[in-house]
């Protein structure tokens, strides 16, 4: 009993100087409001005097007339006067809100945002946000140089592989069924503060790179070796793909354009030609190879998901250049697509690239 009867003392007494800290505060608000009342009073004068000693000033000048001036000078005075009149009355009403009220008054937030015909709108009670309708609290605000950049890269075209000790037109894959394509995410940065002549690449990519026997061949893997077999049905088709997770970085050179306003500085390379250089680095997400066959009256296909000796990490050098976001594409593996084979092999493409 003795606890339940100290606990509601204590609530009380918090109410209490709650509801009294509470009217000391709007109390406040009530008296710096006078004070504000009379200084507007004060300021309008002191500008009107400023006012009628430069009407003065023009008329022993000789600029105006006596008549001129006593118009001019009965035209200001009219004008402070309404416009102590219009202050004080804002003043004023301010005053009788929070009395009649006891400090707690409900006001229209500031519509600081609009979407299209949705606007934001919120209430105040004593200042404080009470109830926000269709409310962005996060504006985004807009940088005035902004130096980095995002796209998102695609690429396309033909796949092959260097061969030790021969020549690509004596490839033992098809150069126009062995493609490749690529899709990732790039970020642009500019290296230097004033000049965007040079830029920073970087970002990620899934690499697809295909393969395509010609003749009537699959690849077979034995212990630590992977070679060309010839297959013992009648293939029609036969595909090897090697797929890849990278993060290639380039530096970048090229023109661009500088657009300038009050609010915000803007380097742009649209319709201009750009070069790249750099290389990538990754791993491999794995290795398989489709085939399409006719077994005995029966169409087969089998997808075959294994290691086949492929390398594990991927690293390598390429480099773009064209116009815009259309651009010429060369990459070249410097590991080899097989570990410890007798013969090294290195995967080549070179096809389109597109900056989204």
């Amino acid at each position: 009993m003795k606890t339940i009867t100290f606990y509601s003392a204590v609530l009380c007494l918090f109410l209490v100087s709650h509801v009294a800290f509470g009217q000391e505060d709007y109390q406040k608000k009530i008296e710096a409001l006078k004070i504000e009342k009379q200084r507007i009073i004060e300021q309008e004068k002191d500008a009107l005097k400023f006012e009628v000693r430069d009407i003065n000033q023009r008329l022993e000048d000789g600029d105006i007339s006596e008549n001129e001036a006593r118009i001019l000078k009965e035209e200001v005075a009219k004008q402070r006067a309404l416009n102590i009149e219009n202050r004080v009355a804002i003043v004023e009403n301010q005053i009788d809100l929070l009395e009649r009220n006891k400090g707690e008054v409900l006001t229209l937030r500031e519509i600081d945002t609009i979407y299209g015909d949705r606007m934001r709108i919120g209430l105040l009670i004593d200042g404080k946000p009470a109830i926000t309708f269709n409310s962005n609290r996060w504006k985004k605000e807009i940088k005035y140089d902004r130096r980095t950049y995002s796209d998102f890269v695609m690429a396309i075209g033909l796949n092959n592989a260097i061969i030790e000790g021969q020549s690509l037109s004596d490839s033992p894959y098809k150069i126009g069924g062995s493609r490749f394509f690529e899709m990732g995410w790039q970020w642009r940065t500019r290296v230097f503060k004033n000049s965007n002549w040079l830029r920073f690449n970087y970002g990620f990519s899934f690499q697809f790179n295909g393969l395509k026997p010609d003749g009537n061949r699959i690849f077979v893997q034995d212990g630590n070796q992977t070679f060309l077999e010839e297959f013992e049905y009648d293939l029609d088709k036969s595909k090897f793909r090697m797929d890849n997770l990278v993060f290639p970085v380039h530096f970048e050179v090229g023109p661009s354009r500088l657009r300038k306003t009050e609010r915000t500085m803007r380097y742009s390379i649209r319709d201009q030609f750009r070069l790249g250089f750099g290389g990538y680095g990754g791993f491999s997400l794995g290795t398989r190879q489709k085939l399409k066959y006719n077994r005995d009256g029966e169409n087969v296909k089998d997808k075959l998901k294994r290691d086949y000796n492929s390398s594990d990490l991927i690293y390598g050098v390429s480099g773009y250049m064209g116009f815009d976001g259309v651009l010429l594409y060369l990459k070249y593996d410097l590991n080899p697509i097989f570990k410890d084979a007798e013969v090294k092999q290195n995967n080549i493409s070179l096809g389109l690239r597109f900056d989204i």
